[in-house]
């Protein structure tokens, strides 16, 4: 069934587990990812990232997620990743998302809550929740190397004031991670999650999951991370099981590609925790 994320993530943060969040680029990806989530009885989050927009179109991406949310007999949650501008969200919430995520990390708190408000108040009348990130989460290959990437902690005294003047319905932080992949695992700054979460009662999100390390993961996931988005790890796996099946042709490639990637979900459904649908 096709749902916003309230719900959903409320129950998950109040209960300790986290929602796998899957990007989806195609058909496939996407339904394997709903087809793994009905097998467990479990909730999902199906967001589609703007950056991917050159891969499939919003009006695609949104035929697509809503669906199989549709007749999935899990809850669905069709969300917009990184929206990065107001016109590309709202286009987003008239084409059917049911949730959507808000990027303007890298401005100014002040910016930043005033660009969040304007797409709180055109989702809110039209029952779409709206995720926002406060900090920076930001890429590279090699995190032991803390001067490769542009991460940038959440502070605490920020979220109240935040939230407070948004009303956002998750909020995604940064303590340690980063989009991508890396060598090695990142150290995760739980101390600041600890404290984040006790202030706010707002569902927390992590962003950069992939290569996160299990440990990391499971820990994030049983300690207020109410949503855990994942990509690249898909991709690596599809890639390598490719590389290890020598597939004959293109459709032995994308039959090894959706077993990689239901794999990894599966893994990942007990890495966070996630309780099944009641």
């Amino acid at each position: 069934m096709l749902v916003n994320s309230k719900e959903m993530l409320l129950k998950a943060s109040k209960e300790g587990y986290a929602v796998p969040a899957t990007n989806f680029i195609d058909l496939d990806s996407a339904r394997t990812f709903v087809t793994v989530a009905e097998k467990l009885n479990k909730p999902l989050m199906l967001p589609f990232a703007q950056a991917h927009k050159d891969l499939i179109s919003l009006e695609e991406a949104a035929l697509i997620g809503k669906y199989l949310a549709n007749k999935a007999s899990v809850p669905i949650v069709l969300h917009l990743d990184h929206g990065e501008d107001f016109d590309f969200i709202k286009q987003a919430i008239d084409l059917g998302f049911t949730s959507v995520m808000i990027d303007a990390s890298k401005e100014s708190l002040e910016n930043n809550i005033e660009i969040t408000k304007k797409v709180v108040d055109y989702a809110h009348p039209r029952n779409v929740t709206v995720e926002a990130e406060l900090g920076h989460v930001g890429a590279g290959t090699n995190y032991e190397n803390h001067e490769t990437t542009d991460s940038i902690y959440t502070e605490v005294k920020d979220v109240q004031t935040f939230i407070e003047n948004t009303n956002v319905d998750s909020l995604a932080i940064s303590i340690g991670t980063a989009h991508g992949a890396y060598k090695g695992t990142p150290v995760l700054n739980f101390e600041r999650l600890a404290e984040i979460k006790q202030i706010t009662d707002v569902p927390l999100v992590l962003h950069g999951g992939s290569s996160s390390g299990s440990a990391n993961l499971n820990r994030c996931a049983t300690s207020g991370i109410a949503k855990i988005n994942i990509f690249t790890d898909f991709l690596n796996a599809a890639y390598q099981k490719n590389m290890n099946g020598q597939p004959k042709d293109y459709l032995e490639m994308k039959q090894l590609s959706n077993e990689a990637m239901a794999e990894t979900l599966e893994a990942c459904y007990k890495v966070f925790a996630t309780k099944s649908v009641n």
